[in-house]
């Protein structure tokens, strides 16, 4: 797919800039045998970014269930977010590519894709999150784990402290979205929000709730309400 023209892309991405400055919730979805539909349940519940993440998937497999990922969020209006890799952006044209600490550089991203994306980084860490909201060419960063989490094994959860921090270096909070991560559910919510987050990333409390969308419903209204 050819990138589009330079007027055409600076406006998309002021309006994904846009977007991701009124977003709330951020899902982190792998593949499921109802992907499709599980998406149109929870997307017009109040999921505003949906990033698609499966690690160790062949590049053929991985575009496949991106584009699913990819066109439910363009039918709901939500940002659609690839995880890591720049080839699989490159090839299916998301409007996220989310960066971890050891992944490709931020330049090298925007010399591949373009400035039309919004790059978002994952800290875990003090020095991470101060280095994050101000790095150029970041977009938002997330923060965490703030509970272990199977989805990341093995990895130290460093808990509310780095929540809480990550409030005060992104004061104001609009200067740089940011995002508190890592087994987030709807009984922690409130502790989540009183360490200072307004946004969270969620895996499990909606990719195994009993009635997602109704799970993401009253995280968006709790989200909106603070």
């Amino acid at each position: 797919m050819p990138a589009p023209a330079a007027g055409a892309a600076a406006a998309q991405r002021v309006d994904a800039r846009v977007r991701l400055a009124d977003a709330r919730l951020y899902l982190c979805v792998g593949r499921r045998p109802d992907l499709a539909d599980f998406l149109d349940a929870v997307l017009p519940a109040g999921v505003d970014i949906v990033q698609f993440r499966e690690k160790n998937l062949e590049a053929r497999a991985e575009i496949a269930a991106a584009e699913v990922v990819a066109d439910a969020c363009r039918r709901h209006g939500a940002l659609f977010a690839v995880n890591d890799r720049a080839d699989i952006a490159y090839a299916v044209r998301p409007d996220i590519l989310h960066l971890g600490q050891d992944d490709l550089s931020v330049p090298v991203a925007r010399d591949i894709l373009g400035p039309r994306l919004l790059i978002g980084r994952s800290t875990h860490a003090e020095v991470e999150v101060t280095a994050a909201a101000v790095e150029p060419g970041v977009d938002y960063f997330c923060v965490g784990p703030t509970w272990p989490t199977p989805t990341k094994p093995g990895r130290p959860a460093p808990g509310l402290g780095l929540t809480s921090y990550a409030a005060e270096v992104a004061d104001p909070p609009a200067a740089r979205p940011w995002f508190a991560i890592g087994g987030i559910d709807l009984g922690n919510l409130d502790r989540v929000l009183a360490a200072g987050a307004t946004r969270v990333v969620v895996v499990r409390a909606l990719t195994e709730a009993a009635d997602p969308a109704a799970a993401a419903g009253e995280f968006a209204d709790r989200l909106r309400r603070g």
